[in-house]
């Protein structure tokens, strides 16, 4: 009974978070709406962590299998895919490059205030 109430308050926040998407005119996806709720509602207190920690760690658990079908129907657009692949990796390099470079600073910043705090 644990794990259903655990469960069902995940779905409930993503339940919401789909609401929003449908009744708001701001482009933003259900997921990060849900994410949102259920970040405002850990910290807050509404929600406890051991509310939802079981099962957030079983769903984190099992998460590669959910990928299994976006990467099976990239079969369908193969051929699409291979003719942007140079576009597509030249994306996803840049991508990276700064995605790595933006945390590296963020990472630095972090570990500079906390030295100075410590002094």
């Amino acid at each position: 009974m644990k794990y259903i109430n655990q469960f069902l308050i995940i779905m409930t926040i993503s339940f919401i978070g789909e609401l929003l998407a449908l009744t708001l005119p701001i482009p933003i996806p259900a997921s990060v709406y849900g994410l949102s709720i259920m970040l405002i509602c850990l910290f807050s207190g509404i929600i406890k962590l051991k509310q939802v920690e079981d099962v957030a760690d079983w769903l984190i658990l099992i998460m590669p299998v959910l990928f299994v079908p976006s990467a099976v129907s990239l079969i369908n657009v193969g051929e699409a895919i291979l003719q942007d692949l140079l576009l597509i990796s030249i994306v996803t390099l840049i991508s990276t490059i700064v995605v790595m470079t933006i945390t590296g600073k963020v990472a630095q910043t972090i570990i500079e205030r906390k030295e100075k705090n410590h002094e």
